[in-house]
């Protein structure tokens, strides 16, 4: 008995039919110039900031309008109209001028008066140990509160301002470029030692460039303390030589019950702070911190 035997390979309309190909993928395609464009706004920081700003505007606008109450709540809108009509009269750039040259003498000297504290510190123990107990004892001391003392010591004038600033700017500062002196690791200090470098000279061409990073950040804590303390310490001593700063103008406005001026001068606090950031030390840590690659 012959057994059939059943072919190896069968027949092509007996065969399963296969899945066709799955379509190219869409990522595959190329972008239209929309889906490029939105990506792009997307992506992008400071659209994302002017929106939160917009909503924050809004927000604003919106709670005035429930308070109905311009004396005690102004809205955006008011305390713009407010802020432009003080810069076009050039009474809000004539009180900003005299509040940061009275800042700038304090920042500055107290920016000279870290980096000589901290100098003393690297050089010798005591130094350190010095260092260690001013900034322990000084540095939770709010700046404000020396005012009475800096108006018995300095008297009405100019001195007592700057007293109060380079007490907000020393210990801040001395306290982030010890840290960041600390942090620069040993083969620098001897290699620099190695170049016959001392004293002084391997402070300043050693350990502030490669301790930069950390002495910004206290520039810029410095810069903070000493722009609020600046305008903290105006609104109780007033004038300076008969001429008022940014303090002064917002208790001024305020004495004369002109709300939108007052929230119109807590607005150019901000935005200096703003500029200041963004502009002097971003620019200053682009040249730089990041230039030179050493960012974290």
């Amino acid at each position: 008995m012959n057994a059939r035997v059943e072919p190896l390979v069968r027949p092509e309309y007996e065969r399963p039919l296969l899945p066709p190909p799955p379509p190219p993928e869409a990522a595959a395609r190329p972008a239209t110039a929309r889906q490029r464009l939105c990506r792009t706004l997307l992506q992008a920081g400071w659209l994302r900031k002017a929106v939160l700003l917009a909503l924050l505007a809004a927000l604003w606008e919106w709670a005035a309008h429930v308070a109905g109450n311009d004396l005690l709540l102004p809205g955006f809108l008011q305390t713009a109209l407010a802020f432009v009509d003080g810069v076009v009269s050039g009474e809000l750039p004539r009180y900003v001028g005299v509040s940061l040259g009275v800042l700038l003498q304090g920042y500055l000297a107290g920016v000279a008066g870290a980096f000589l504290l901290t100098s003393v510190a690297m050089s010798s123990r005591i130094g350190r140990d010095l260092l260690e107990t001013l900034t322990a004892m000084f540095n939770p001391l709010p700046a404000i509160a020396l005012l009475p003392l800096a108006l018995l010591w300095f008297g009405l004038g100019k001195g007592s301002l700057v007293f109060v600033l380079v007490h907000s700017v020393l210990w801040p500062l001395s306290l982030n470029a010890y840290a960041g002196f600390r942090a620069v690791p040993q083969t620098l200090r001897m290699a620099g030692r190695n170049y016959g470098l001392g004293g002084l000279r391997i402070v300043t061409q050693i350990l502030v460039p490669a301790a930069l990073p950390a002495i910004l950040s206290g520039l810029k804590i410095g810069w903070a303390f000493a722009w609020r303390t600046l305008i903290a310490a105006e609104l109780v001593f007033g004038t300076t030589s008969g001429k008022g700063g940014l303090g002064w103008y917002i208790f001024q406005s305020r004495n004369e019950l002109f709300t939108d001026k007052v929230f119109a001068g807590l607005a150019t606090v901000i935005v200096i702070g703003l500029l200041f950031e963004h502009i002097v030390f971003d620019a200053v840590e682009r040249l730089t911190v990041r230039r030179w690659g050493m960012q974290g």
